[in-house]
């Protein structure tokens, strides 16, 4: 079986979903239920014998010890991280907290844990890391993609406090032999993504007439990644990565934010039209977020080369698919925008450019 953190948030809960539709292994989470944590995510899993919820904290070391020592996983997939560079902004000791110090934890355990392996078990045994392309910084329209050998240059704090959590597991097997991979992802996109995201943030606001809020001129650009290829990815890497290695997953999928919200526009002109007027009329430029990365891009040429592992979904039709999901789970999106979380969007998207 296996120990998957943050499994309750948007990429885990996706990839708890994945496993346990493409293999036979039990799978135990572990999520703090944080604002971006819902049980909601993981609903219909609990008739599967295979799945298993803890509600608890990665920073809890002595814990999730116990809970390793108890299910004795093979393999750790760690997902558990603050990833919203705004709240980062406003808030940066919670994504230190979690992101650096809960992974250390995190780590520790796993260390004590595969050092009472047996010898067989532990040859077998993995920590899989889970990070993103922002730690890599920002490019320029003309650079090369992101390579695994990109220097690192984070920008936000966010980014920061995954570019340190990389450092660490990298760290953790260079010094004590712990059986490690990295992943870093670009851009997620689809189902369970909690909209203060561009992409459900857009959908929701669109539905709800509200203002399309765009930061600065909306040419940032993204390497867009439908989820599910995502899981696919950490899964190709899980089973066949090469110990101490970093793995870049991308979807080859560069656009704009304006694009972007541009293309949702137009599926839900077709979907779901308004009575009057288009929802591009909503469209509205906000204030731009301080220091925002103007072009990220992935080169993943390692993990196609060595793992065989490529994206499935185009972005046109990654999108159209996660357009007709939250239409078609608009009570999960109410059970998941509570007023807390309102109210932070509209402070945050309040002031015109």
């Amino acid at each position: 079986m296996i120990l998957v953190t943050g499994g309750a948030g948007f990429i885990g809960a996706n990839f708890v979903r994945d496993w346990l539709g493409c293999t036979n292994e039990s799978v135990l989470v572990i999520d703090k239920l944080t604002y971006s944590g819902n049980r909601e995510n993981l609903r219909g899993l609990d008739v599967d014998a295979r799945y298993a919820f803890v509600h608890g904290d990665i920073g809890d070391r002595a814990r999730v010890g116990d809970l390793m020592a108890r299910h004795r996983p093979r393999a750790i997939v760690h997902f558990a991280a603050e990833t919203h560079v705004d709240r980062s902004i406003d808030g940066p000791g919670e994504f230190v907290r979690t992101n650096v110090n809960g992974t250390f934890e995190l780590l520790e355990a796993a260390r004590a844990y595969h050092a009472r392996l047996a010898a067989d078990e532990r040859d077998g045994f993995r920590f899989l890391h889970v990070s993103t392309d922002e730690v890599y910084g920002s490019l320029g329209p003309d650079d090369p993609a992101f390579t695994e050998a990109t220097a690192y240059a984070p920008n936000s704090p966010y980014a920061a406090s995954k570019a340190a959590s990389d450092h660490l597991v990298r760290a953790y097997h260079h010094t004590y032999g712990l059986p490690t991979l990295t992943t870093n992802c670009s851009n997620n996109y689809g189902p369970y993504q909690l909209p203060e995201k561009l992409i459900p943030l857009v959908i929701l606001h669109a539905l709800e007439g509200k203002p399309l809020p765009i930061y600065g001129d909306g040419r940032n650009v993204r390497d867009w990644l439908y989820v599910g290829d995502h899981c696919a990815g950490v899964r190709a890497v899980l089973e066949r990565g090469v110990t101490g290695a970093t793995y870049n997953i991308g979807g080859e999928n560069e656009r704009t934010n304006i694009d972007v919200v541009r293309m949702i526009c137009a599926i839900l002109d077709e979907l779901r039209p308004r009575s009057d007027g288009r929802y591009a009329d909503q469209i509205t430029f906000v204030k731009d977020r301080p220091g925002h990365d103007r072009r990220y891009a992935i080169n993943a040429a390692r993990i196609r080369a060595e793992l065989g592992w490529r994206p499935f979904q185009t972005f046109e039709a990654g999108l159209r698919l996660t357009v007709a999901w939250y239409l078609d789970n608009l009570s999960w999106v109410e059970s998941a925008c509570n007023g807390a979380h309102r109210a932070w969007i509209q402070k945050q998207y309040s002031t015109s450019s």
